[in-house]
């Protein structure tokens, strides 16, 4: 199982020289891999018409793209996934286009984790249908897969549209690996189908598996073999016991799990200095740099 982080953007604040710090003593730590997740657009709970949601304006959000890249040139062999980032609120050839410099830019250390959100006022402000976001999520999968593997594409699809144009450069994975979040039975089953591996949103693997058993037969129908597929799970950092640790970690790897991010994000940690020494306590305990080596 490869043990990767989710950067605590919400907590760990933007100073740049924090930034860095983190993903080198992350990469230096043994840690395979940094999570972000996507908010483009934080809303106001007073607004006209109100807002319910765990973020708000007040809660700060650095974009993935820019920031794995950002993390990418202080770097050599960490990788980097969004978790999730938003897709029907994007326009699709401006992803794929991110996505790919990126990817090239990192020399192919990119996994895209994408999903739907649940948040309508972004929709709206990025000029998007919140309703329809399910249907157009599927055209803009095959449209992103095209555009990273052929030189030159034309679609006509019922929302997306492209007319013998291509990117240049393409990424360095033809295609970028893609990860689909979400728990509902379509999106399992969507996800069984059309992803490389699925991020589970539980916290613990007693309360992920009936959807794990669920998308492995989601598989076998599919035809797809579940050994191929990927499965991120995430774990609290909040209570520091290493056999805890050791106890969740063995757990979700029985039920499958190829990858588990370690989420610093609601424990009490004050300070980039405090979420740190939280890496090095976990990396200590599981020793990942002798277990990398």
């Amino acid at each position: 199982m490869r043990i990767g982080l989710v950067f605590p953007q919400t907590e760990y604040g933007n100073d740049p020289a924090a930034v860095r710090d983190y993903a080198q003593t992350a990469e230096a730590l043994g840690y395979s891999h940094l999570l972000a997740y996507d908010h483009v657009l934080g809303a106001n709970p007073d607004r006209p018409g109100g807002f319910s949601g765990p973020y708000t304006y007040r809660t700060p959000f650095l974009e993935p793209f820019v920031l794995f890249a950002y993390m990418a040139a202080l770097t050599r062999s960490l990788k980097f996934s969004t978790a999730i980032l938003i897709l029907p609120q994007r326009q699709t050839a401006l992803v794929a286009n991110q996505a790919a410099t990126l990817d090239r830019l990192c020399q192919g250390r990119l996994r895209l984790g994408v999903g739907l959100g649940w948040n309508p006022v972004e929709y709206h402000a990025l000029g998007q249908d919140f309703h329809t976001r399910g249907r157009r999520f599927e055209e803009q999968v095959e449209l992103l897969r095209r555009l990273w593997t052929e030189p030159l594409v034309t679609f006509e699809g019922q929302w997306e549209r492209v007319d013998g144009a291509g990117l240049n450069p393409l990424p360095v994975q033809q295609p970028i690996p893609l990860w689909f979040g979400g728990s509902a039975p379509p999106v399992i089953n969507r996800t069984a189908r059309l992803a490389d591996g699925w991020i589970a949103p539980q916290r613990e693997p007693a309360d992920a598996r009936p959807l794990i058993d669920m998308l492995h037969e989601a598989l076998e129908a599919s035809g797809r073999a579940t050994s191929a597929f990927g499965i991120e799970a995430r774990m609290q950092y909040a209570e520091p016991d290493p056999s805890r640790w050791t106890s969740t970690i063995d757990a979700w790897q029985k039920l499958g799990a190829t990858h588990l991010s370690l989420n610093t994000m609601g424990c009490g940690l004050e300070k980039p200095s405090d979420h740190l020494a939280a890496l090095r306590h976990f990396a200590e305990a599981l020793r990942l740099s002798t277990a990398r080596g």
